[in-house]
């Protein structure tokens, strides 16, 4: 062979290993009109860009010339080499017999060495089908020829192949041995799109084995090799939105999914890619709770699974498809008939079979056909055993509906509690406090039946057990702290200087797009890389305690958990050594109601709106009506703690008429004010005052607070830097903040204090040590929160309760500065008296002028946790 044909065959391996660089290659062979063989492999290295990377219609216009220029090159091998590469691309265009029929062609025609790629080429084409033990006999006959011949990068990608569709039947463990064996060759080599698809392989194996960080890391990671390459990543993105959707990011995956669609379209693309996508966004628009989408994007995927013959992906489309349209609130007999995919998975040995089971059994209990639903929960509720969580908590949510037909309460609360408990281990692999919370939107179901079963057997206690059992678990421990990540530091300084930037260029009315990309990059910077990170607490082993509870409220407070069941608000109201129950409401009539008190409250933040003021006193009396009830009558007259559910978190409690005279706290769970009530305070009682840049007033109490509190360390104009004052609230007694606040409703981990240096934000204070033991944040809207998962908040003052804060005093609207300034000082006043900080706060609304601006100001602060 001369130095020019060995130079025109290095071009295959290239295109795999800087795949831009071949194809210029290839054209420019193309140019010199070379002899058959050399443009036949130039034709099919287009060809393979074309079909991985651009257009099909290219690549098979591309692949099919090679086959002609092979066959004129009289050389079997190369026609059979090429015929293998083009039956790929006519699988990936969705011909699928003509892609089969030129595989076979292939396996023929080739020998030897030639012969084992075309067979690892069709078990690759068998994957993509869904034919999965047609593949695993395709590559069980490809390898050992393979290893003979020492190929070592067509062994590693036969080997990748293999472990790929172990993972497809659920057989982690040989997935692994295959993926690490894969991993040894590749490192031998300069296959670097391969060596990025093997970190993406290994990425998928982490997610199978139950390691959502790992897995998010590792699909990074692939997405910055294949980056570098210049390669479109469709394969990756449908990996990524599975594991997205675990980790409780629907809307992430169903916007990855549909941006990878437009993408393959406008290239056109693979339509094999295409139709899994359209799987993907379908699975994350139903996890979503939208099923219109979720029809739409199954059904074409239906659609275009059934052209391409592939059973096994119509299967799961199909299953898809039908819970789609039984979450949309069609009942049919047709349902049922759908639903019978389940069957047909069981004969794909699909892992999915239980959670199609699952879905048909719901179906028939909705029918009313006990025997159909007994049949198939039975067949779903035998996956609670073993597997990955979220398969285990499947077969527990099965069992728990098979109890519930049965009448079982005894039966639902015991299936709840193990698959709740599967979903905990689960969790606390989870170091983001993010995905902590998010991942209990798999548990909610379980939770709600749970409290059915509770409130049908007429126990207020139990009731108030399981409204806690999964009531702000992600508050029970605090998230893991990377503080040696100095990647992660990085991005988190260079995010605050672009943010002080973007708002100094705002404020002089400066164009700020540049700065604005670069911060969102930044944002998703410090983000992935806090999600990758594995959880180390293992949480409060401790079950709540109704006794222990009640026994801490003594007799004169009064703790009112508000439990939401099939929509109505079941009052719970603790003290005196009993649990009483008391109907109000209904939730989604209260959370219209809290908004128009929002509403009512920032304008009332403006002088000259004392008009308004009757309308929402008005709407606060509406709001008791609908979140106490009856048992508003029944507080007694000590301090009462209030325990709403996530979606009431912007209750301005202090405005309801039964608690606007007395001390009143707030907290997420009666486990999280007792673990407040029982936290200590640090040694030395340290005070930190912060003031930030920018507020109408300046911060003018923080001055007036300096001259009580002697000795306290002042933090304000340049001083007040985030790393400044992160040192100094670590670990101390008190700290009074007065910064402007921002609220990130699109990110509330990014939700911030404006520092000197730029924005003090949520990831900073999960840095902390132990956070101060008392706060004061006397800025806008630093007690809003999002509502994530199945009833976690993510804001400021949560970020801080499981760091080590007994107490805080937030805002939950927006407020007038200069009347906040005295609310602050009567509150130290009442601090200095050695109040705790609820009572103080009551103190301090009460010391202010009887106007409508200063009785606003008050009711927009909260006070957060025991003390």
């Amino acid at each position: 062979m001369t130095a020019g044909s060995e130079a025109v065959q290095d071009l295959l391996p290239l295109v795999f290993a800087a795949p831009n660089e071949a194809l210029t290659k290839a054209e420019s062979v193309l140019r010199d009109r070379p002899e058959p063989l050399h443009a036949s492999v130039a034709h099919q290295v287009i060809g393979i860009w074309q079909r991985d990377f651009g257009d099909m219609r290219l690549a098979l216009r591309h692949l099919r010339r090679a086959r002609d220029w092979a066959a004129r090159a009289g050389s079997a091998d190369r026609e059979a080499d090429v015929l293998a590469t083009l039956g790929v691309a006519l699988v990936h265009s969705g011909r699928t017999r003509q892609g089969l029929d030129a595989l076979g062609r292939g396996v023929q025609r080739g020998t030897g060495h030639t012969r084992a790629r075309v067979l690892f080429r069709r078990a690759y084409s068998w994957w993509v089908l869904g034919h999965h033990r047609e593949a695993l006999e395709d590559v069980r006959r490809a390898v050992p020829v393979l290893r003979q011949a020492g190929d070592v990068i067509w062994t590693a990608r036969a080997l990748t192949l293999r472990a790929t569709v172990h993972l497809a039947l659920g057989a982690v463990e040989r997935a692994e041995a295959d993926f690490a064996s894969a991993e040894d060759l590749w490192a031998v080599t300069d296959q670097e799109h391969d060596k990025a698809d093997a970190v993406e392989s290994r990425g998928l194996a982490a997610f199978r084995s139950g390691d959502v960080p790992a897995a998010l890391r590792l699909l990074d990671e692939a997405e910055e090799r294949y980056a570098k390459l210049g390669t479109p990543t469709f394969m990756l993105s449908i990996r990524r939105c599975e594991v997205l959707m675990a980790a409780g990011l629907a809307a992430e995956a169903l916007a990855e999914a549909d941006t990878a669609i437009a993408e393959l379209d406008s290239i056109g693309g693979q339509s094999t890619r295409k139709a899994e996508l359209l799987l993907a966004a379908a699975r994350a628009a139903r996890q979503a709770d939208d099923p219109a989408t979720a029809t739409a994007r199954a059904g074409l995927a239906v659609r275009l699974f059934a052209g391409q013959r592939r059973a096994w992906w119509e299967a799961h489309a199909r299953l898809v498809l039908t819970g789609a349209r039984h979450a949309a609130g069609k009942r049919s007999g047709r349902l049922v008939r759908d639903a019978a995919a389940a069957e047909r998975l069981v004969e794909l040995g699909a892992p999915a079979a239980p959670e199609a089971f699952l879905l048909a059994g719901r179906i028939a209990l909705d029918l009313g056909r006990t025997a159909d639903a007994e049949r198939h929960l039975a067949v779903a509720a035998r996956s609670r055993r073993n597997g990955p969580p979220l398969a285990r908590m499947t077969g527990w949510a099965a069992q728990a509906l098979r109890a519930r037909a049965a009448g079982s309460t005894r039966g639902v609360l015991e299936a709840c509690r193990r698959g709740l408990d599967v979903l905990d281990d689960h969790r606390m692999t989870l170091g983001a406090s993010e995905l902590r919370a998010r991942a209990t939107a798999q548990g909610a179901e379980l939770a709600a039946l749970a409290q059915q079963a509770a409130l049908r057997s007429g126990g207020p206690r139990r009731l108030l057990v399981w409204s806690e059992r999964w009531r702000a678990t992600a508050l029970s421990a605090p998230p893991t702290r990377p503080p040696a990540d100095p990647e992660l530091l990085s991005h988190m300084t260079a995010y605050r200087e672009i943010a002080a930037r973007a708002e100094e260029a705002r404020m002089e009315g400066r164009p700020v797009p540049a700065l604005e990309r670069e911060q969102r990059r930044l944002e998703r910077a410090i983000r992935s890389r806090t999600l990758h990170m594995r959880g180390e607490a293992h949480g409060d082993d401790t079950r709540f305690d109704v006794g222990r509870l009640l026994e801490r409220l003594g007799d004169g407070v009064r703790l009112v958990e508000l439990a939401v069941v099939d929509g109505r608000v079941q009052v719970l109201l603790c003290g005196q050594s009993r649990v009483r129950r008391f109907e109000a409401g209904l939730l989604a009539a209260a959370e219209t109601e809290a908004e128009h008190v929002q509403a009512g409250l920032r304008r009332l933040a403006h002088p000259g709106a004392q008009a308004r003021l009757p309308v929402v006193e008005a709407a606060g009396r509406r709001l008791e009506e609908l979140l106490l009830g009856p048992a508003a009558a029944h507080l007694g007259d000590g301090p009462v703690v209030i325990v709403p559910p996530g979606r009431l978190h912007r209750v301005p409690w202090a405005l309801l008429p039964s608690l606007r005279e007395r001390v009143v706290s707030v907290s997420p769970s009666a486990s999280s004010w007792l673990r407040a009530r029982e936290t200590r305070p640090p040694r030395g009682g340290r005070q930190v005052l912060v003031r930030g840049p920018g507020l109408a007033t300046g911060g003018a109490e923080v001055t007036r607070l300096a001259d009580r509190y002697r000795g306290a360390t002042v933090l304000e104009h340049r001083d007040a830097t985030v790393p400044r004052v992160l040192t100094e609230l670590d670990g101390a007694g008190l700290a009074h903040i007065a910064a402007h606040g921002t609220f990130r409703t699109d990110g509330p981990l990014f939700s911030a204090l404006r520092m000197a240096d730029g924005p003090l934000i949520v990831h900073d204070f999960e840095r902390l040590g132990r956070s101060p033991y008392r706060i004061i944040l006397s800025c806008c809207d630093t007690a809003r929160f999002a509502t994530v998962g199945a009833d976690e908040l993510l804001g400021l003052v949560t970020a801080l309760l499981p760091l080590g804060t007994a107490g805080v005093v937030a805002c939950s609207a927006p407020v007038n500065d200069a009347a906040v300034v005295p609310l602050m000082l009567a509150l130290h006043e009442g601090l200095a008296k050695g109040l705790p900080l609820p009572e103080a706060l009551r103190d301090a609304r009460s010391a202010m002028p009887d106007d409508a601006l200063h009785r606003a100001t008050g009711w927009a602060f909260t006070a957060f946790g025991a003390t």
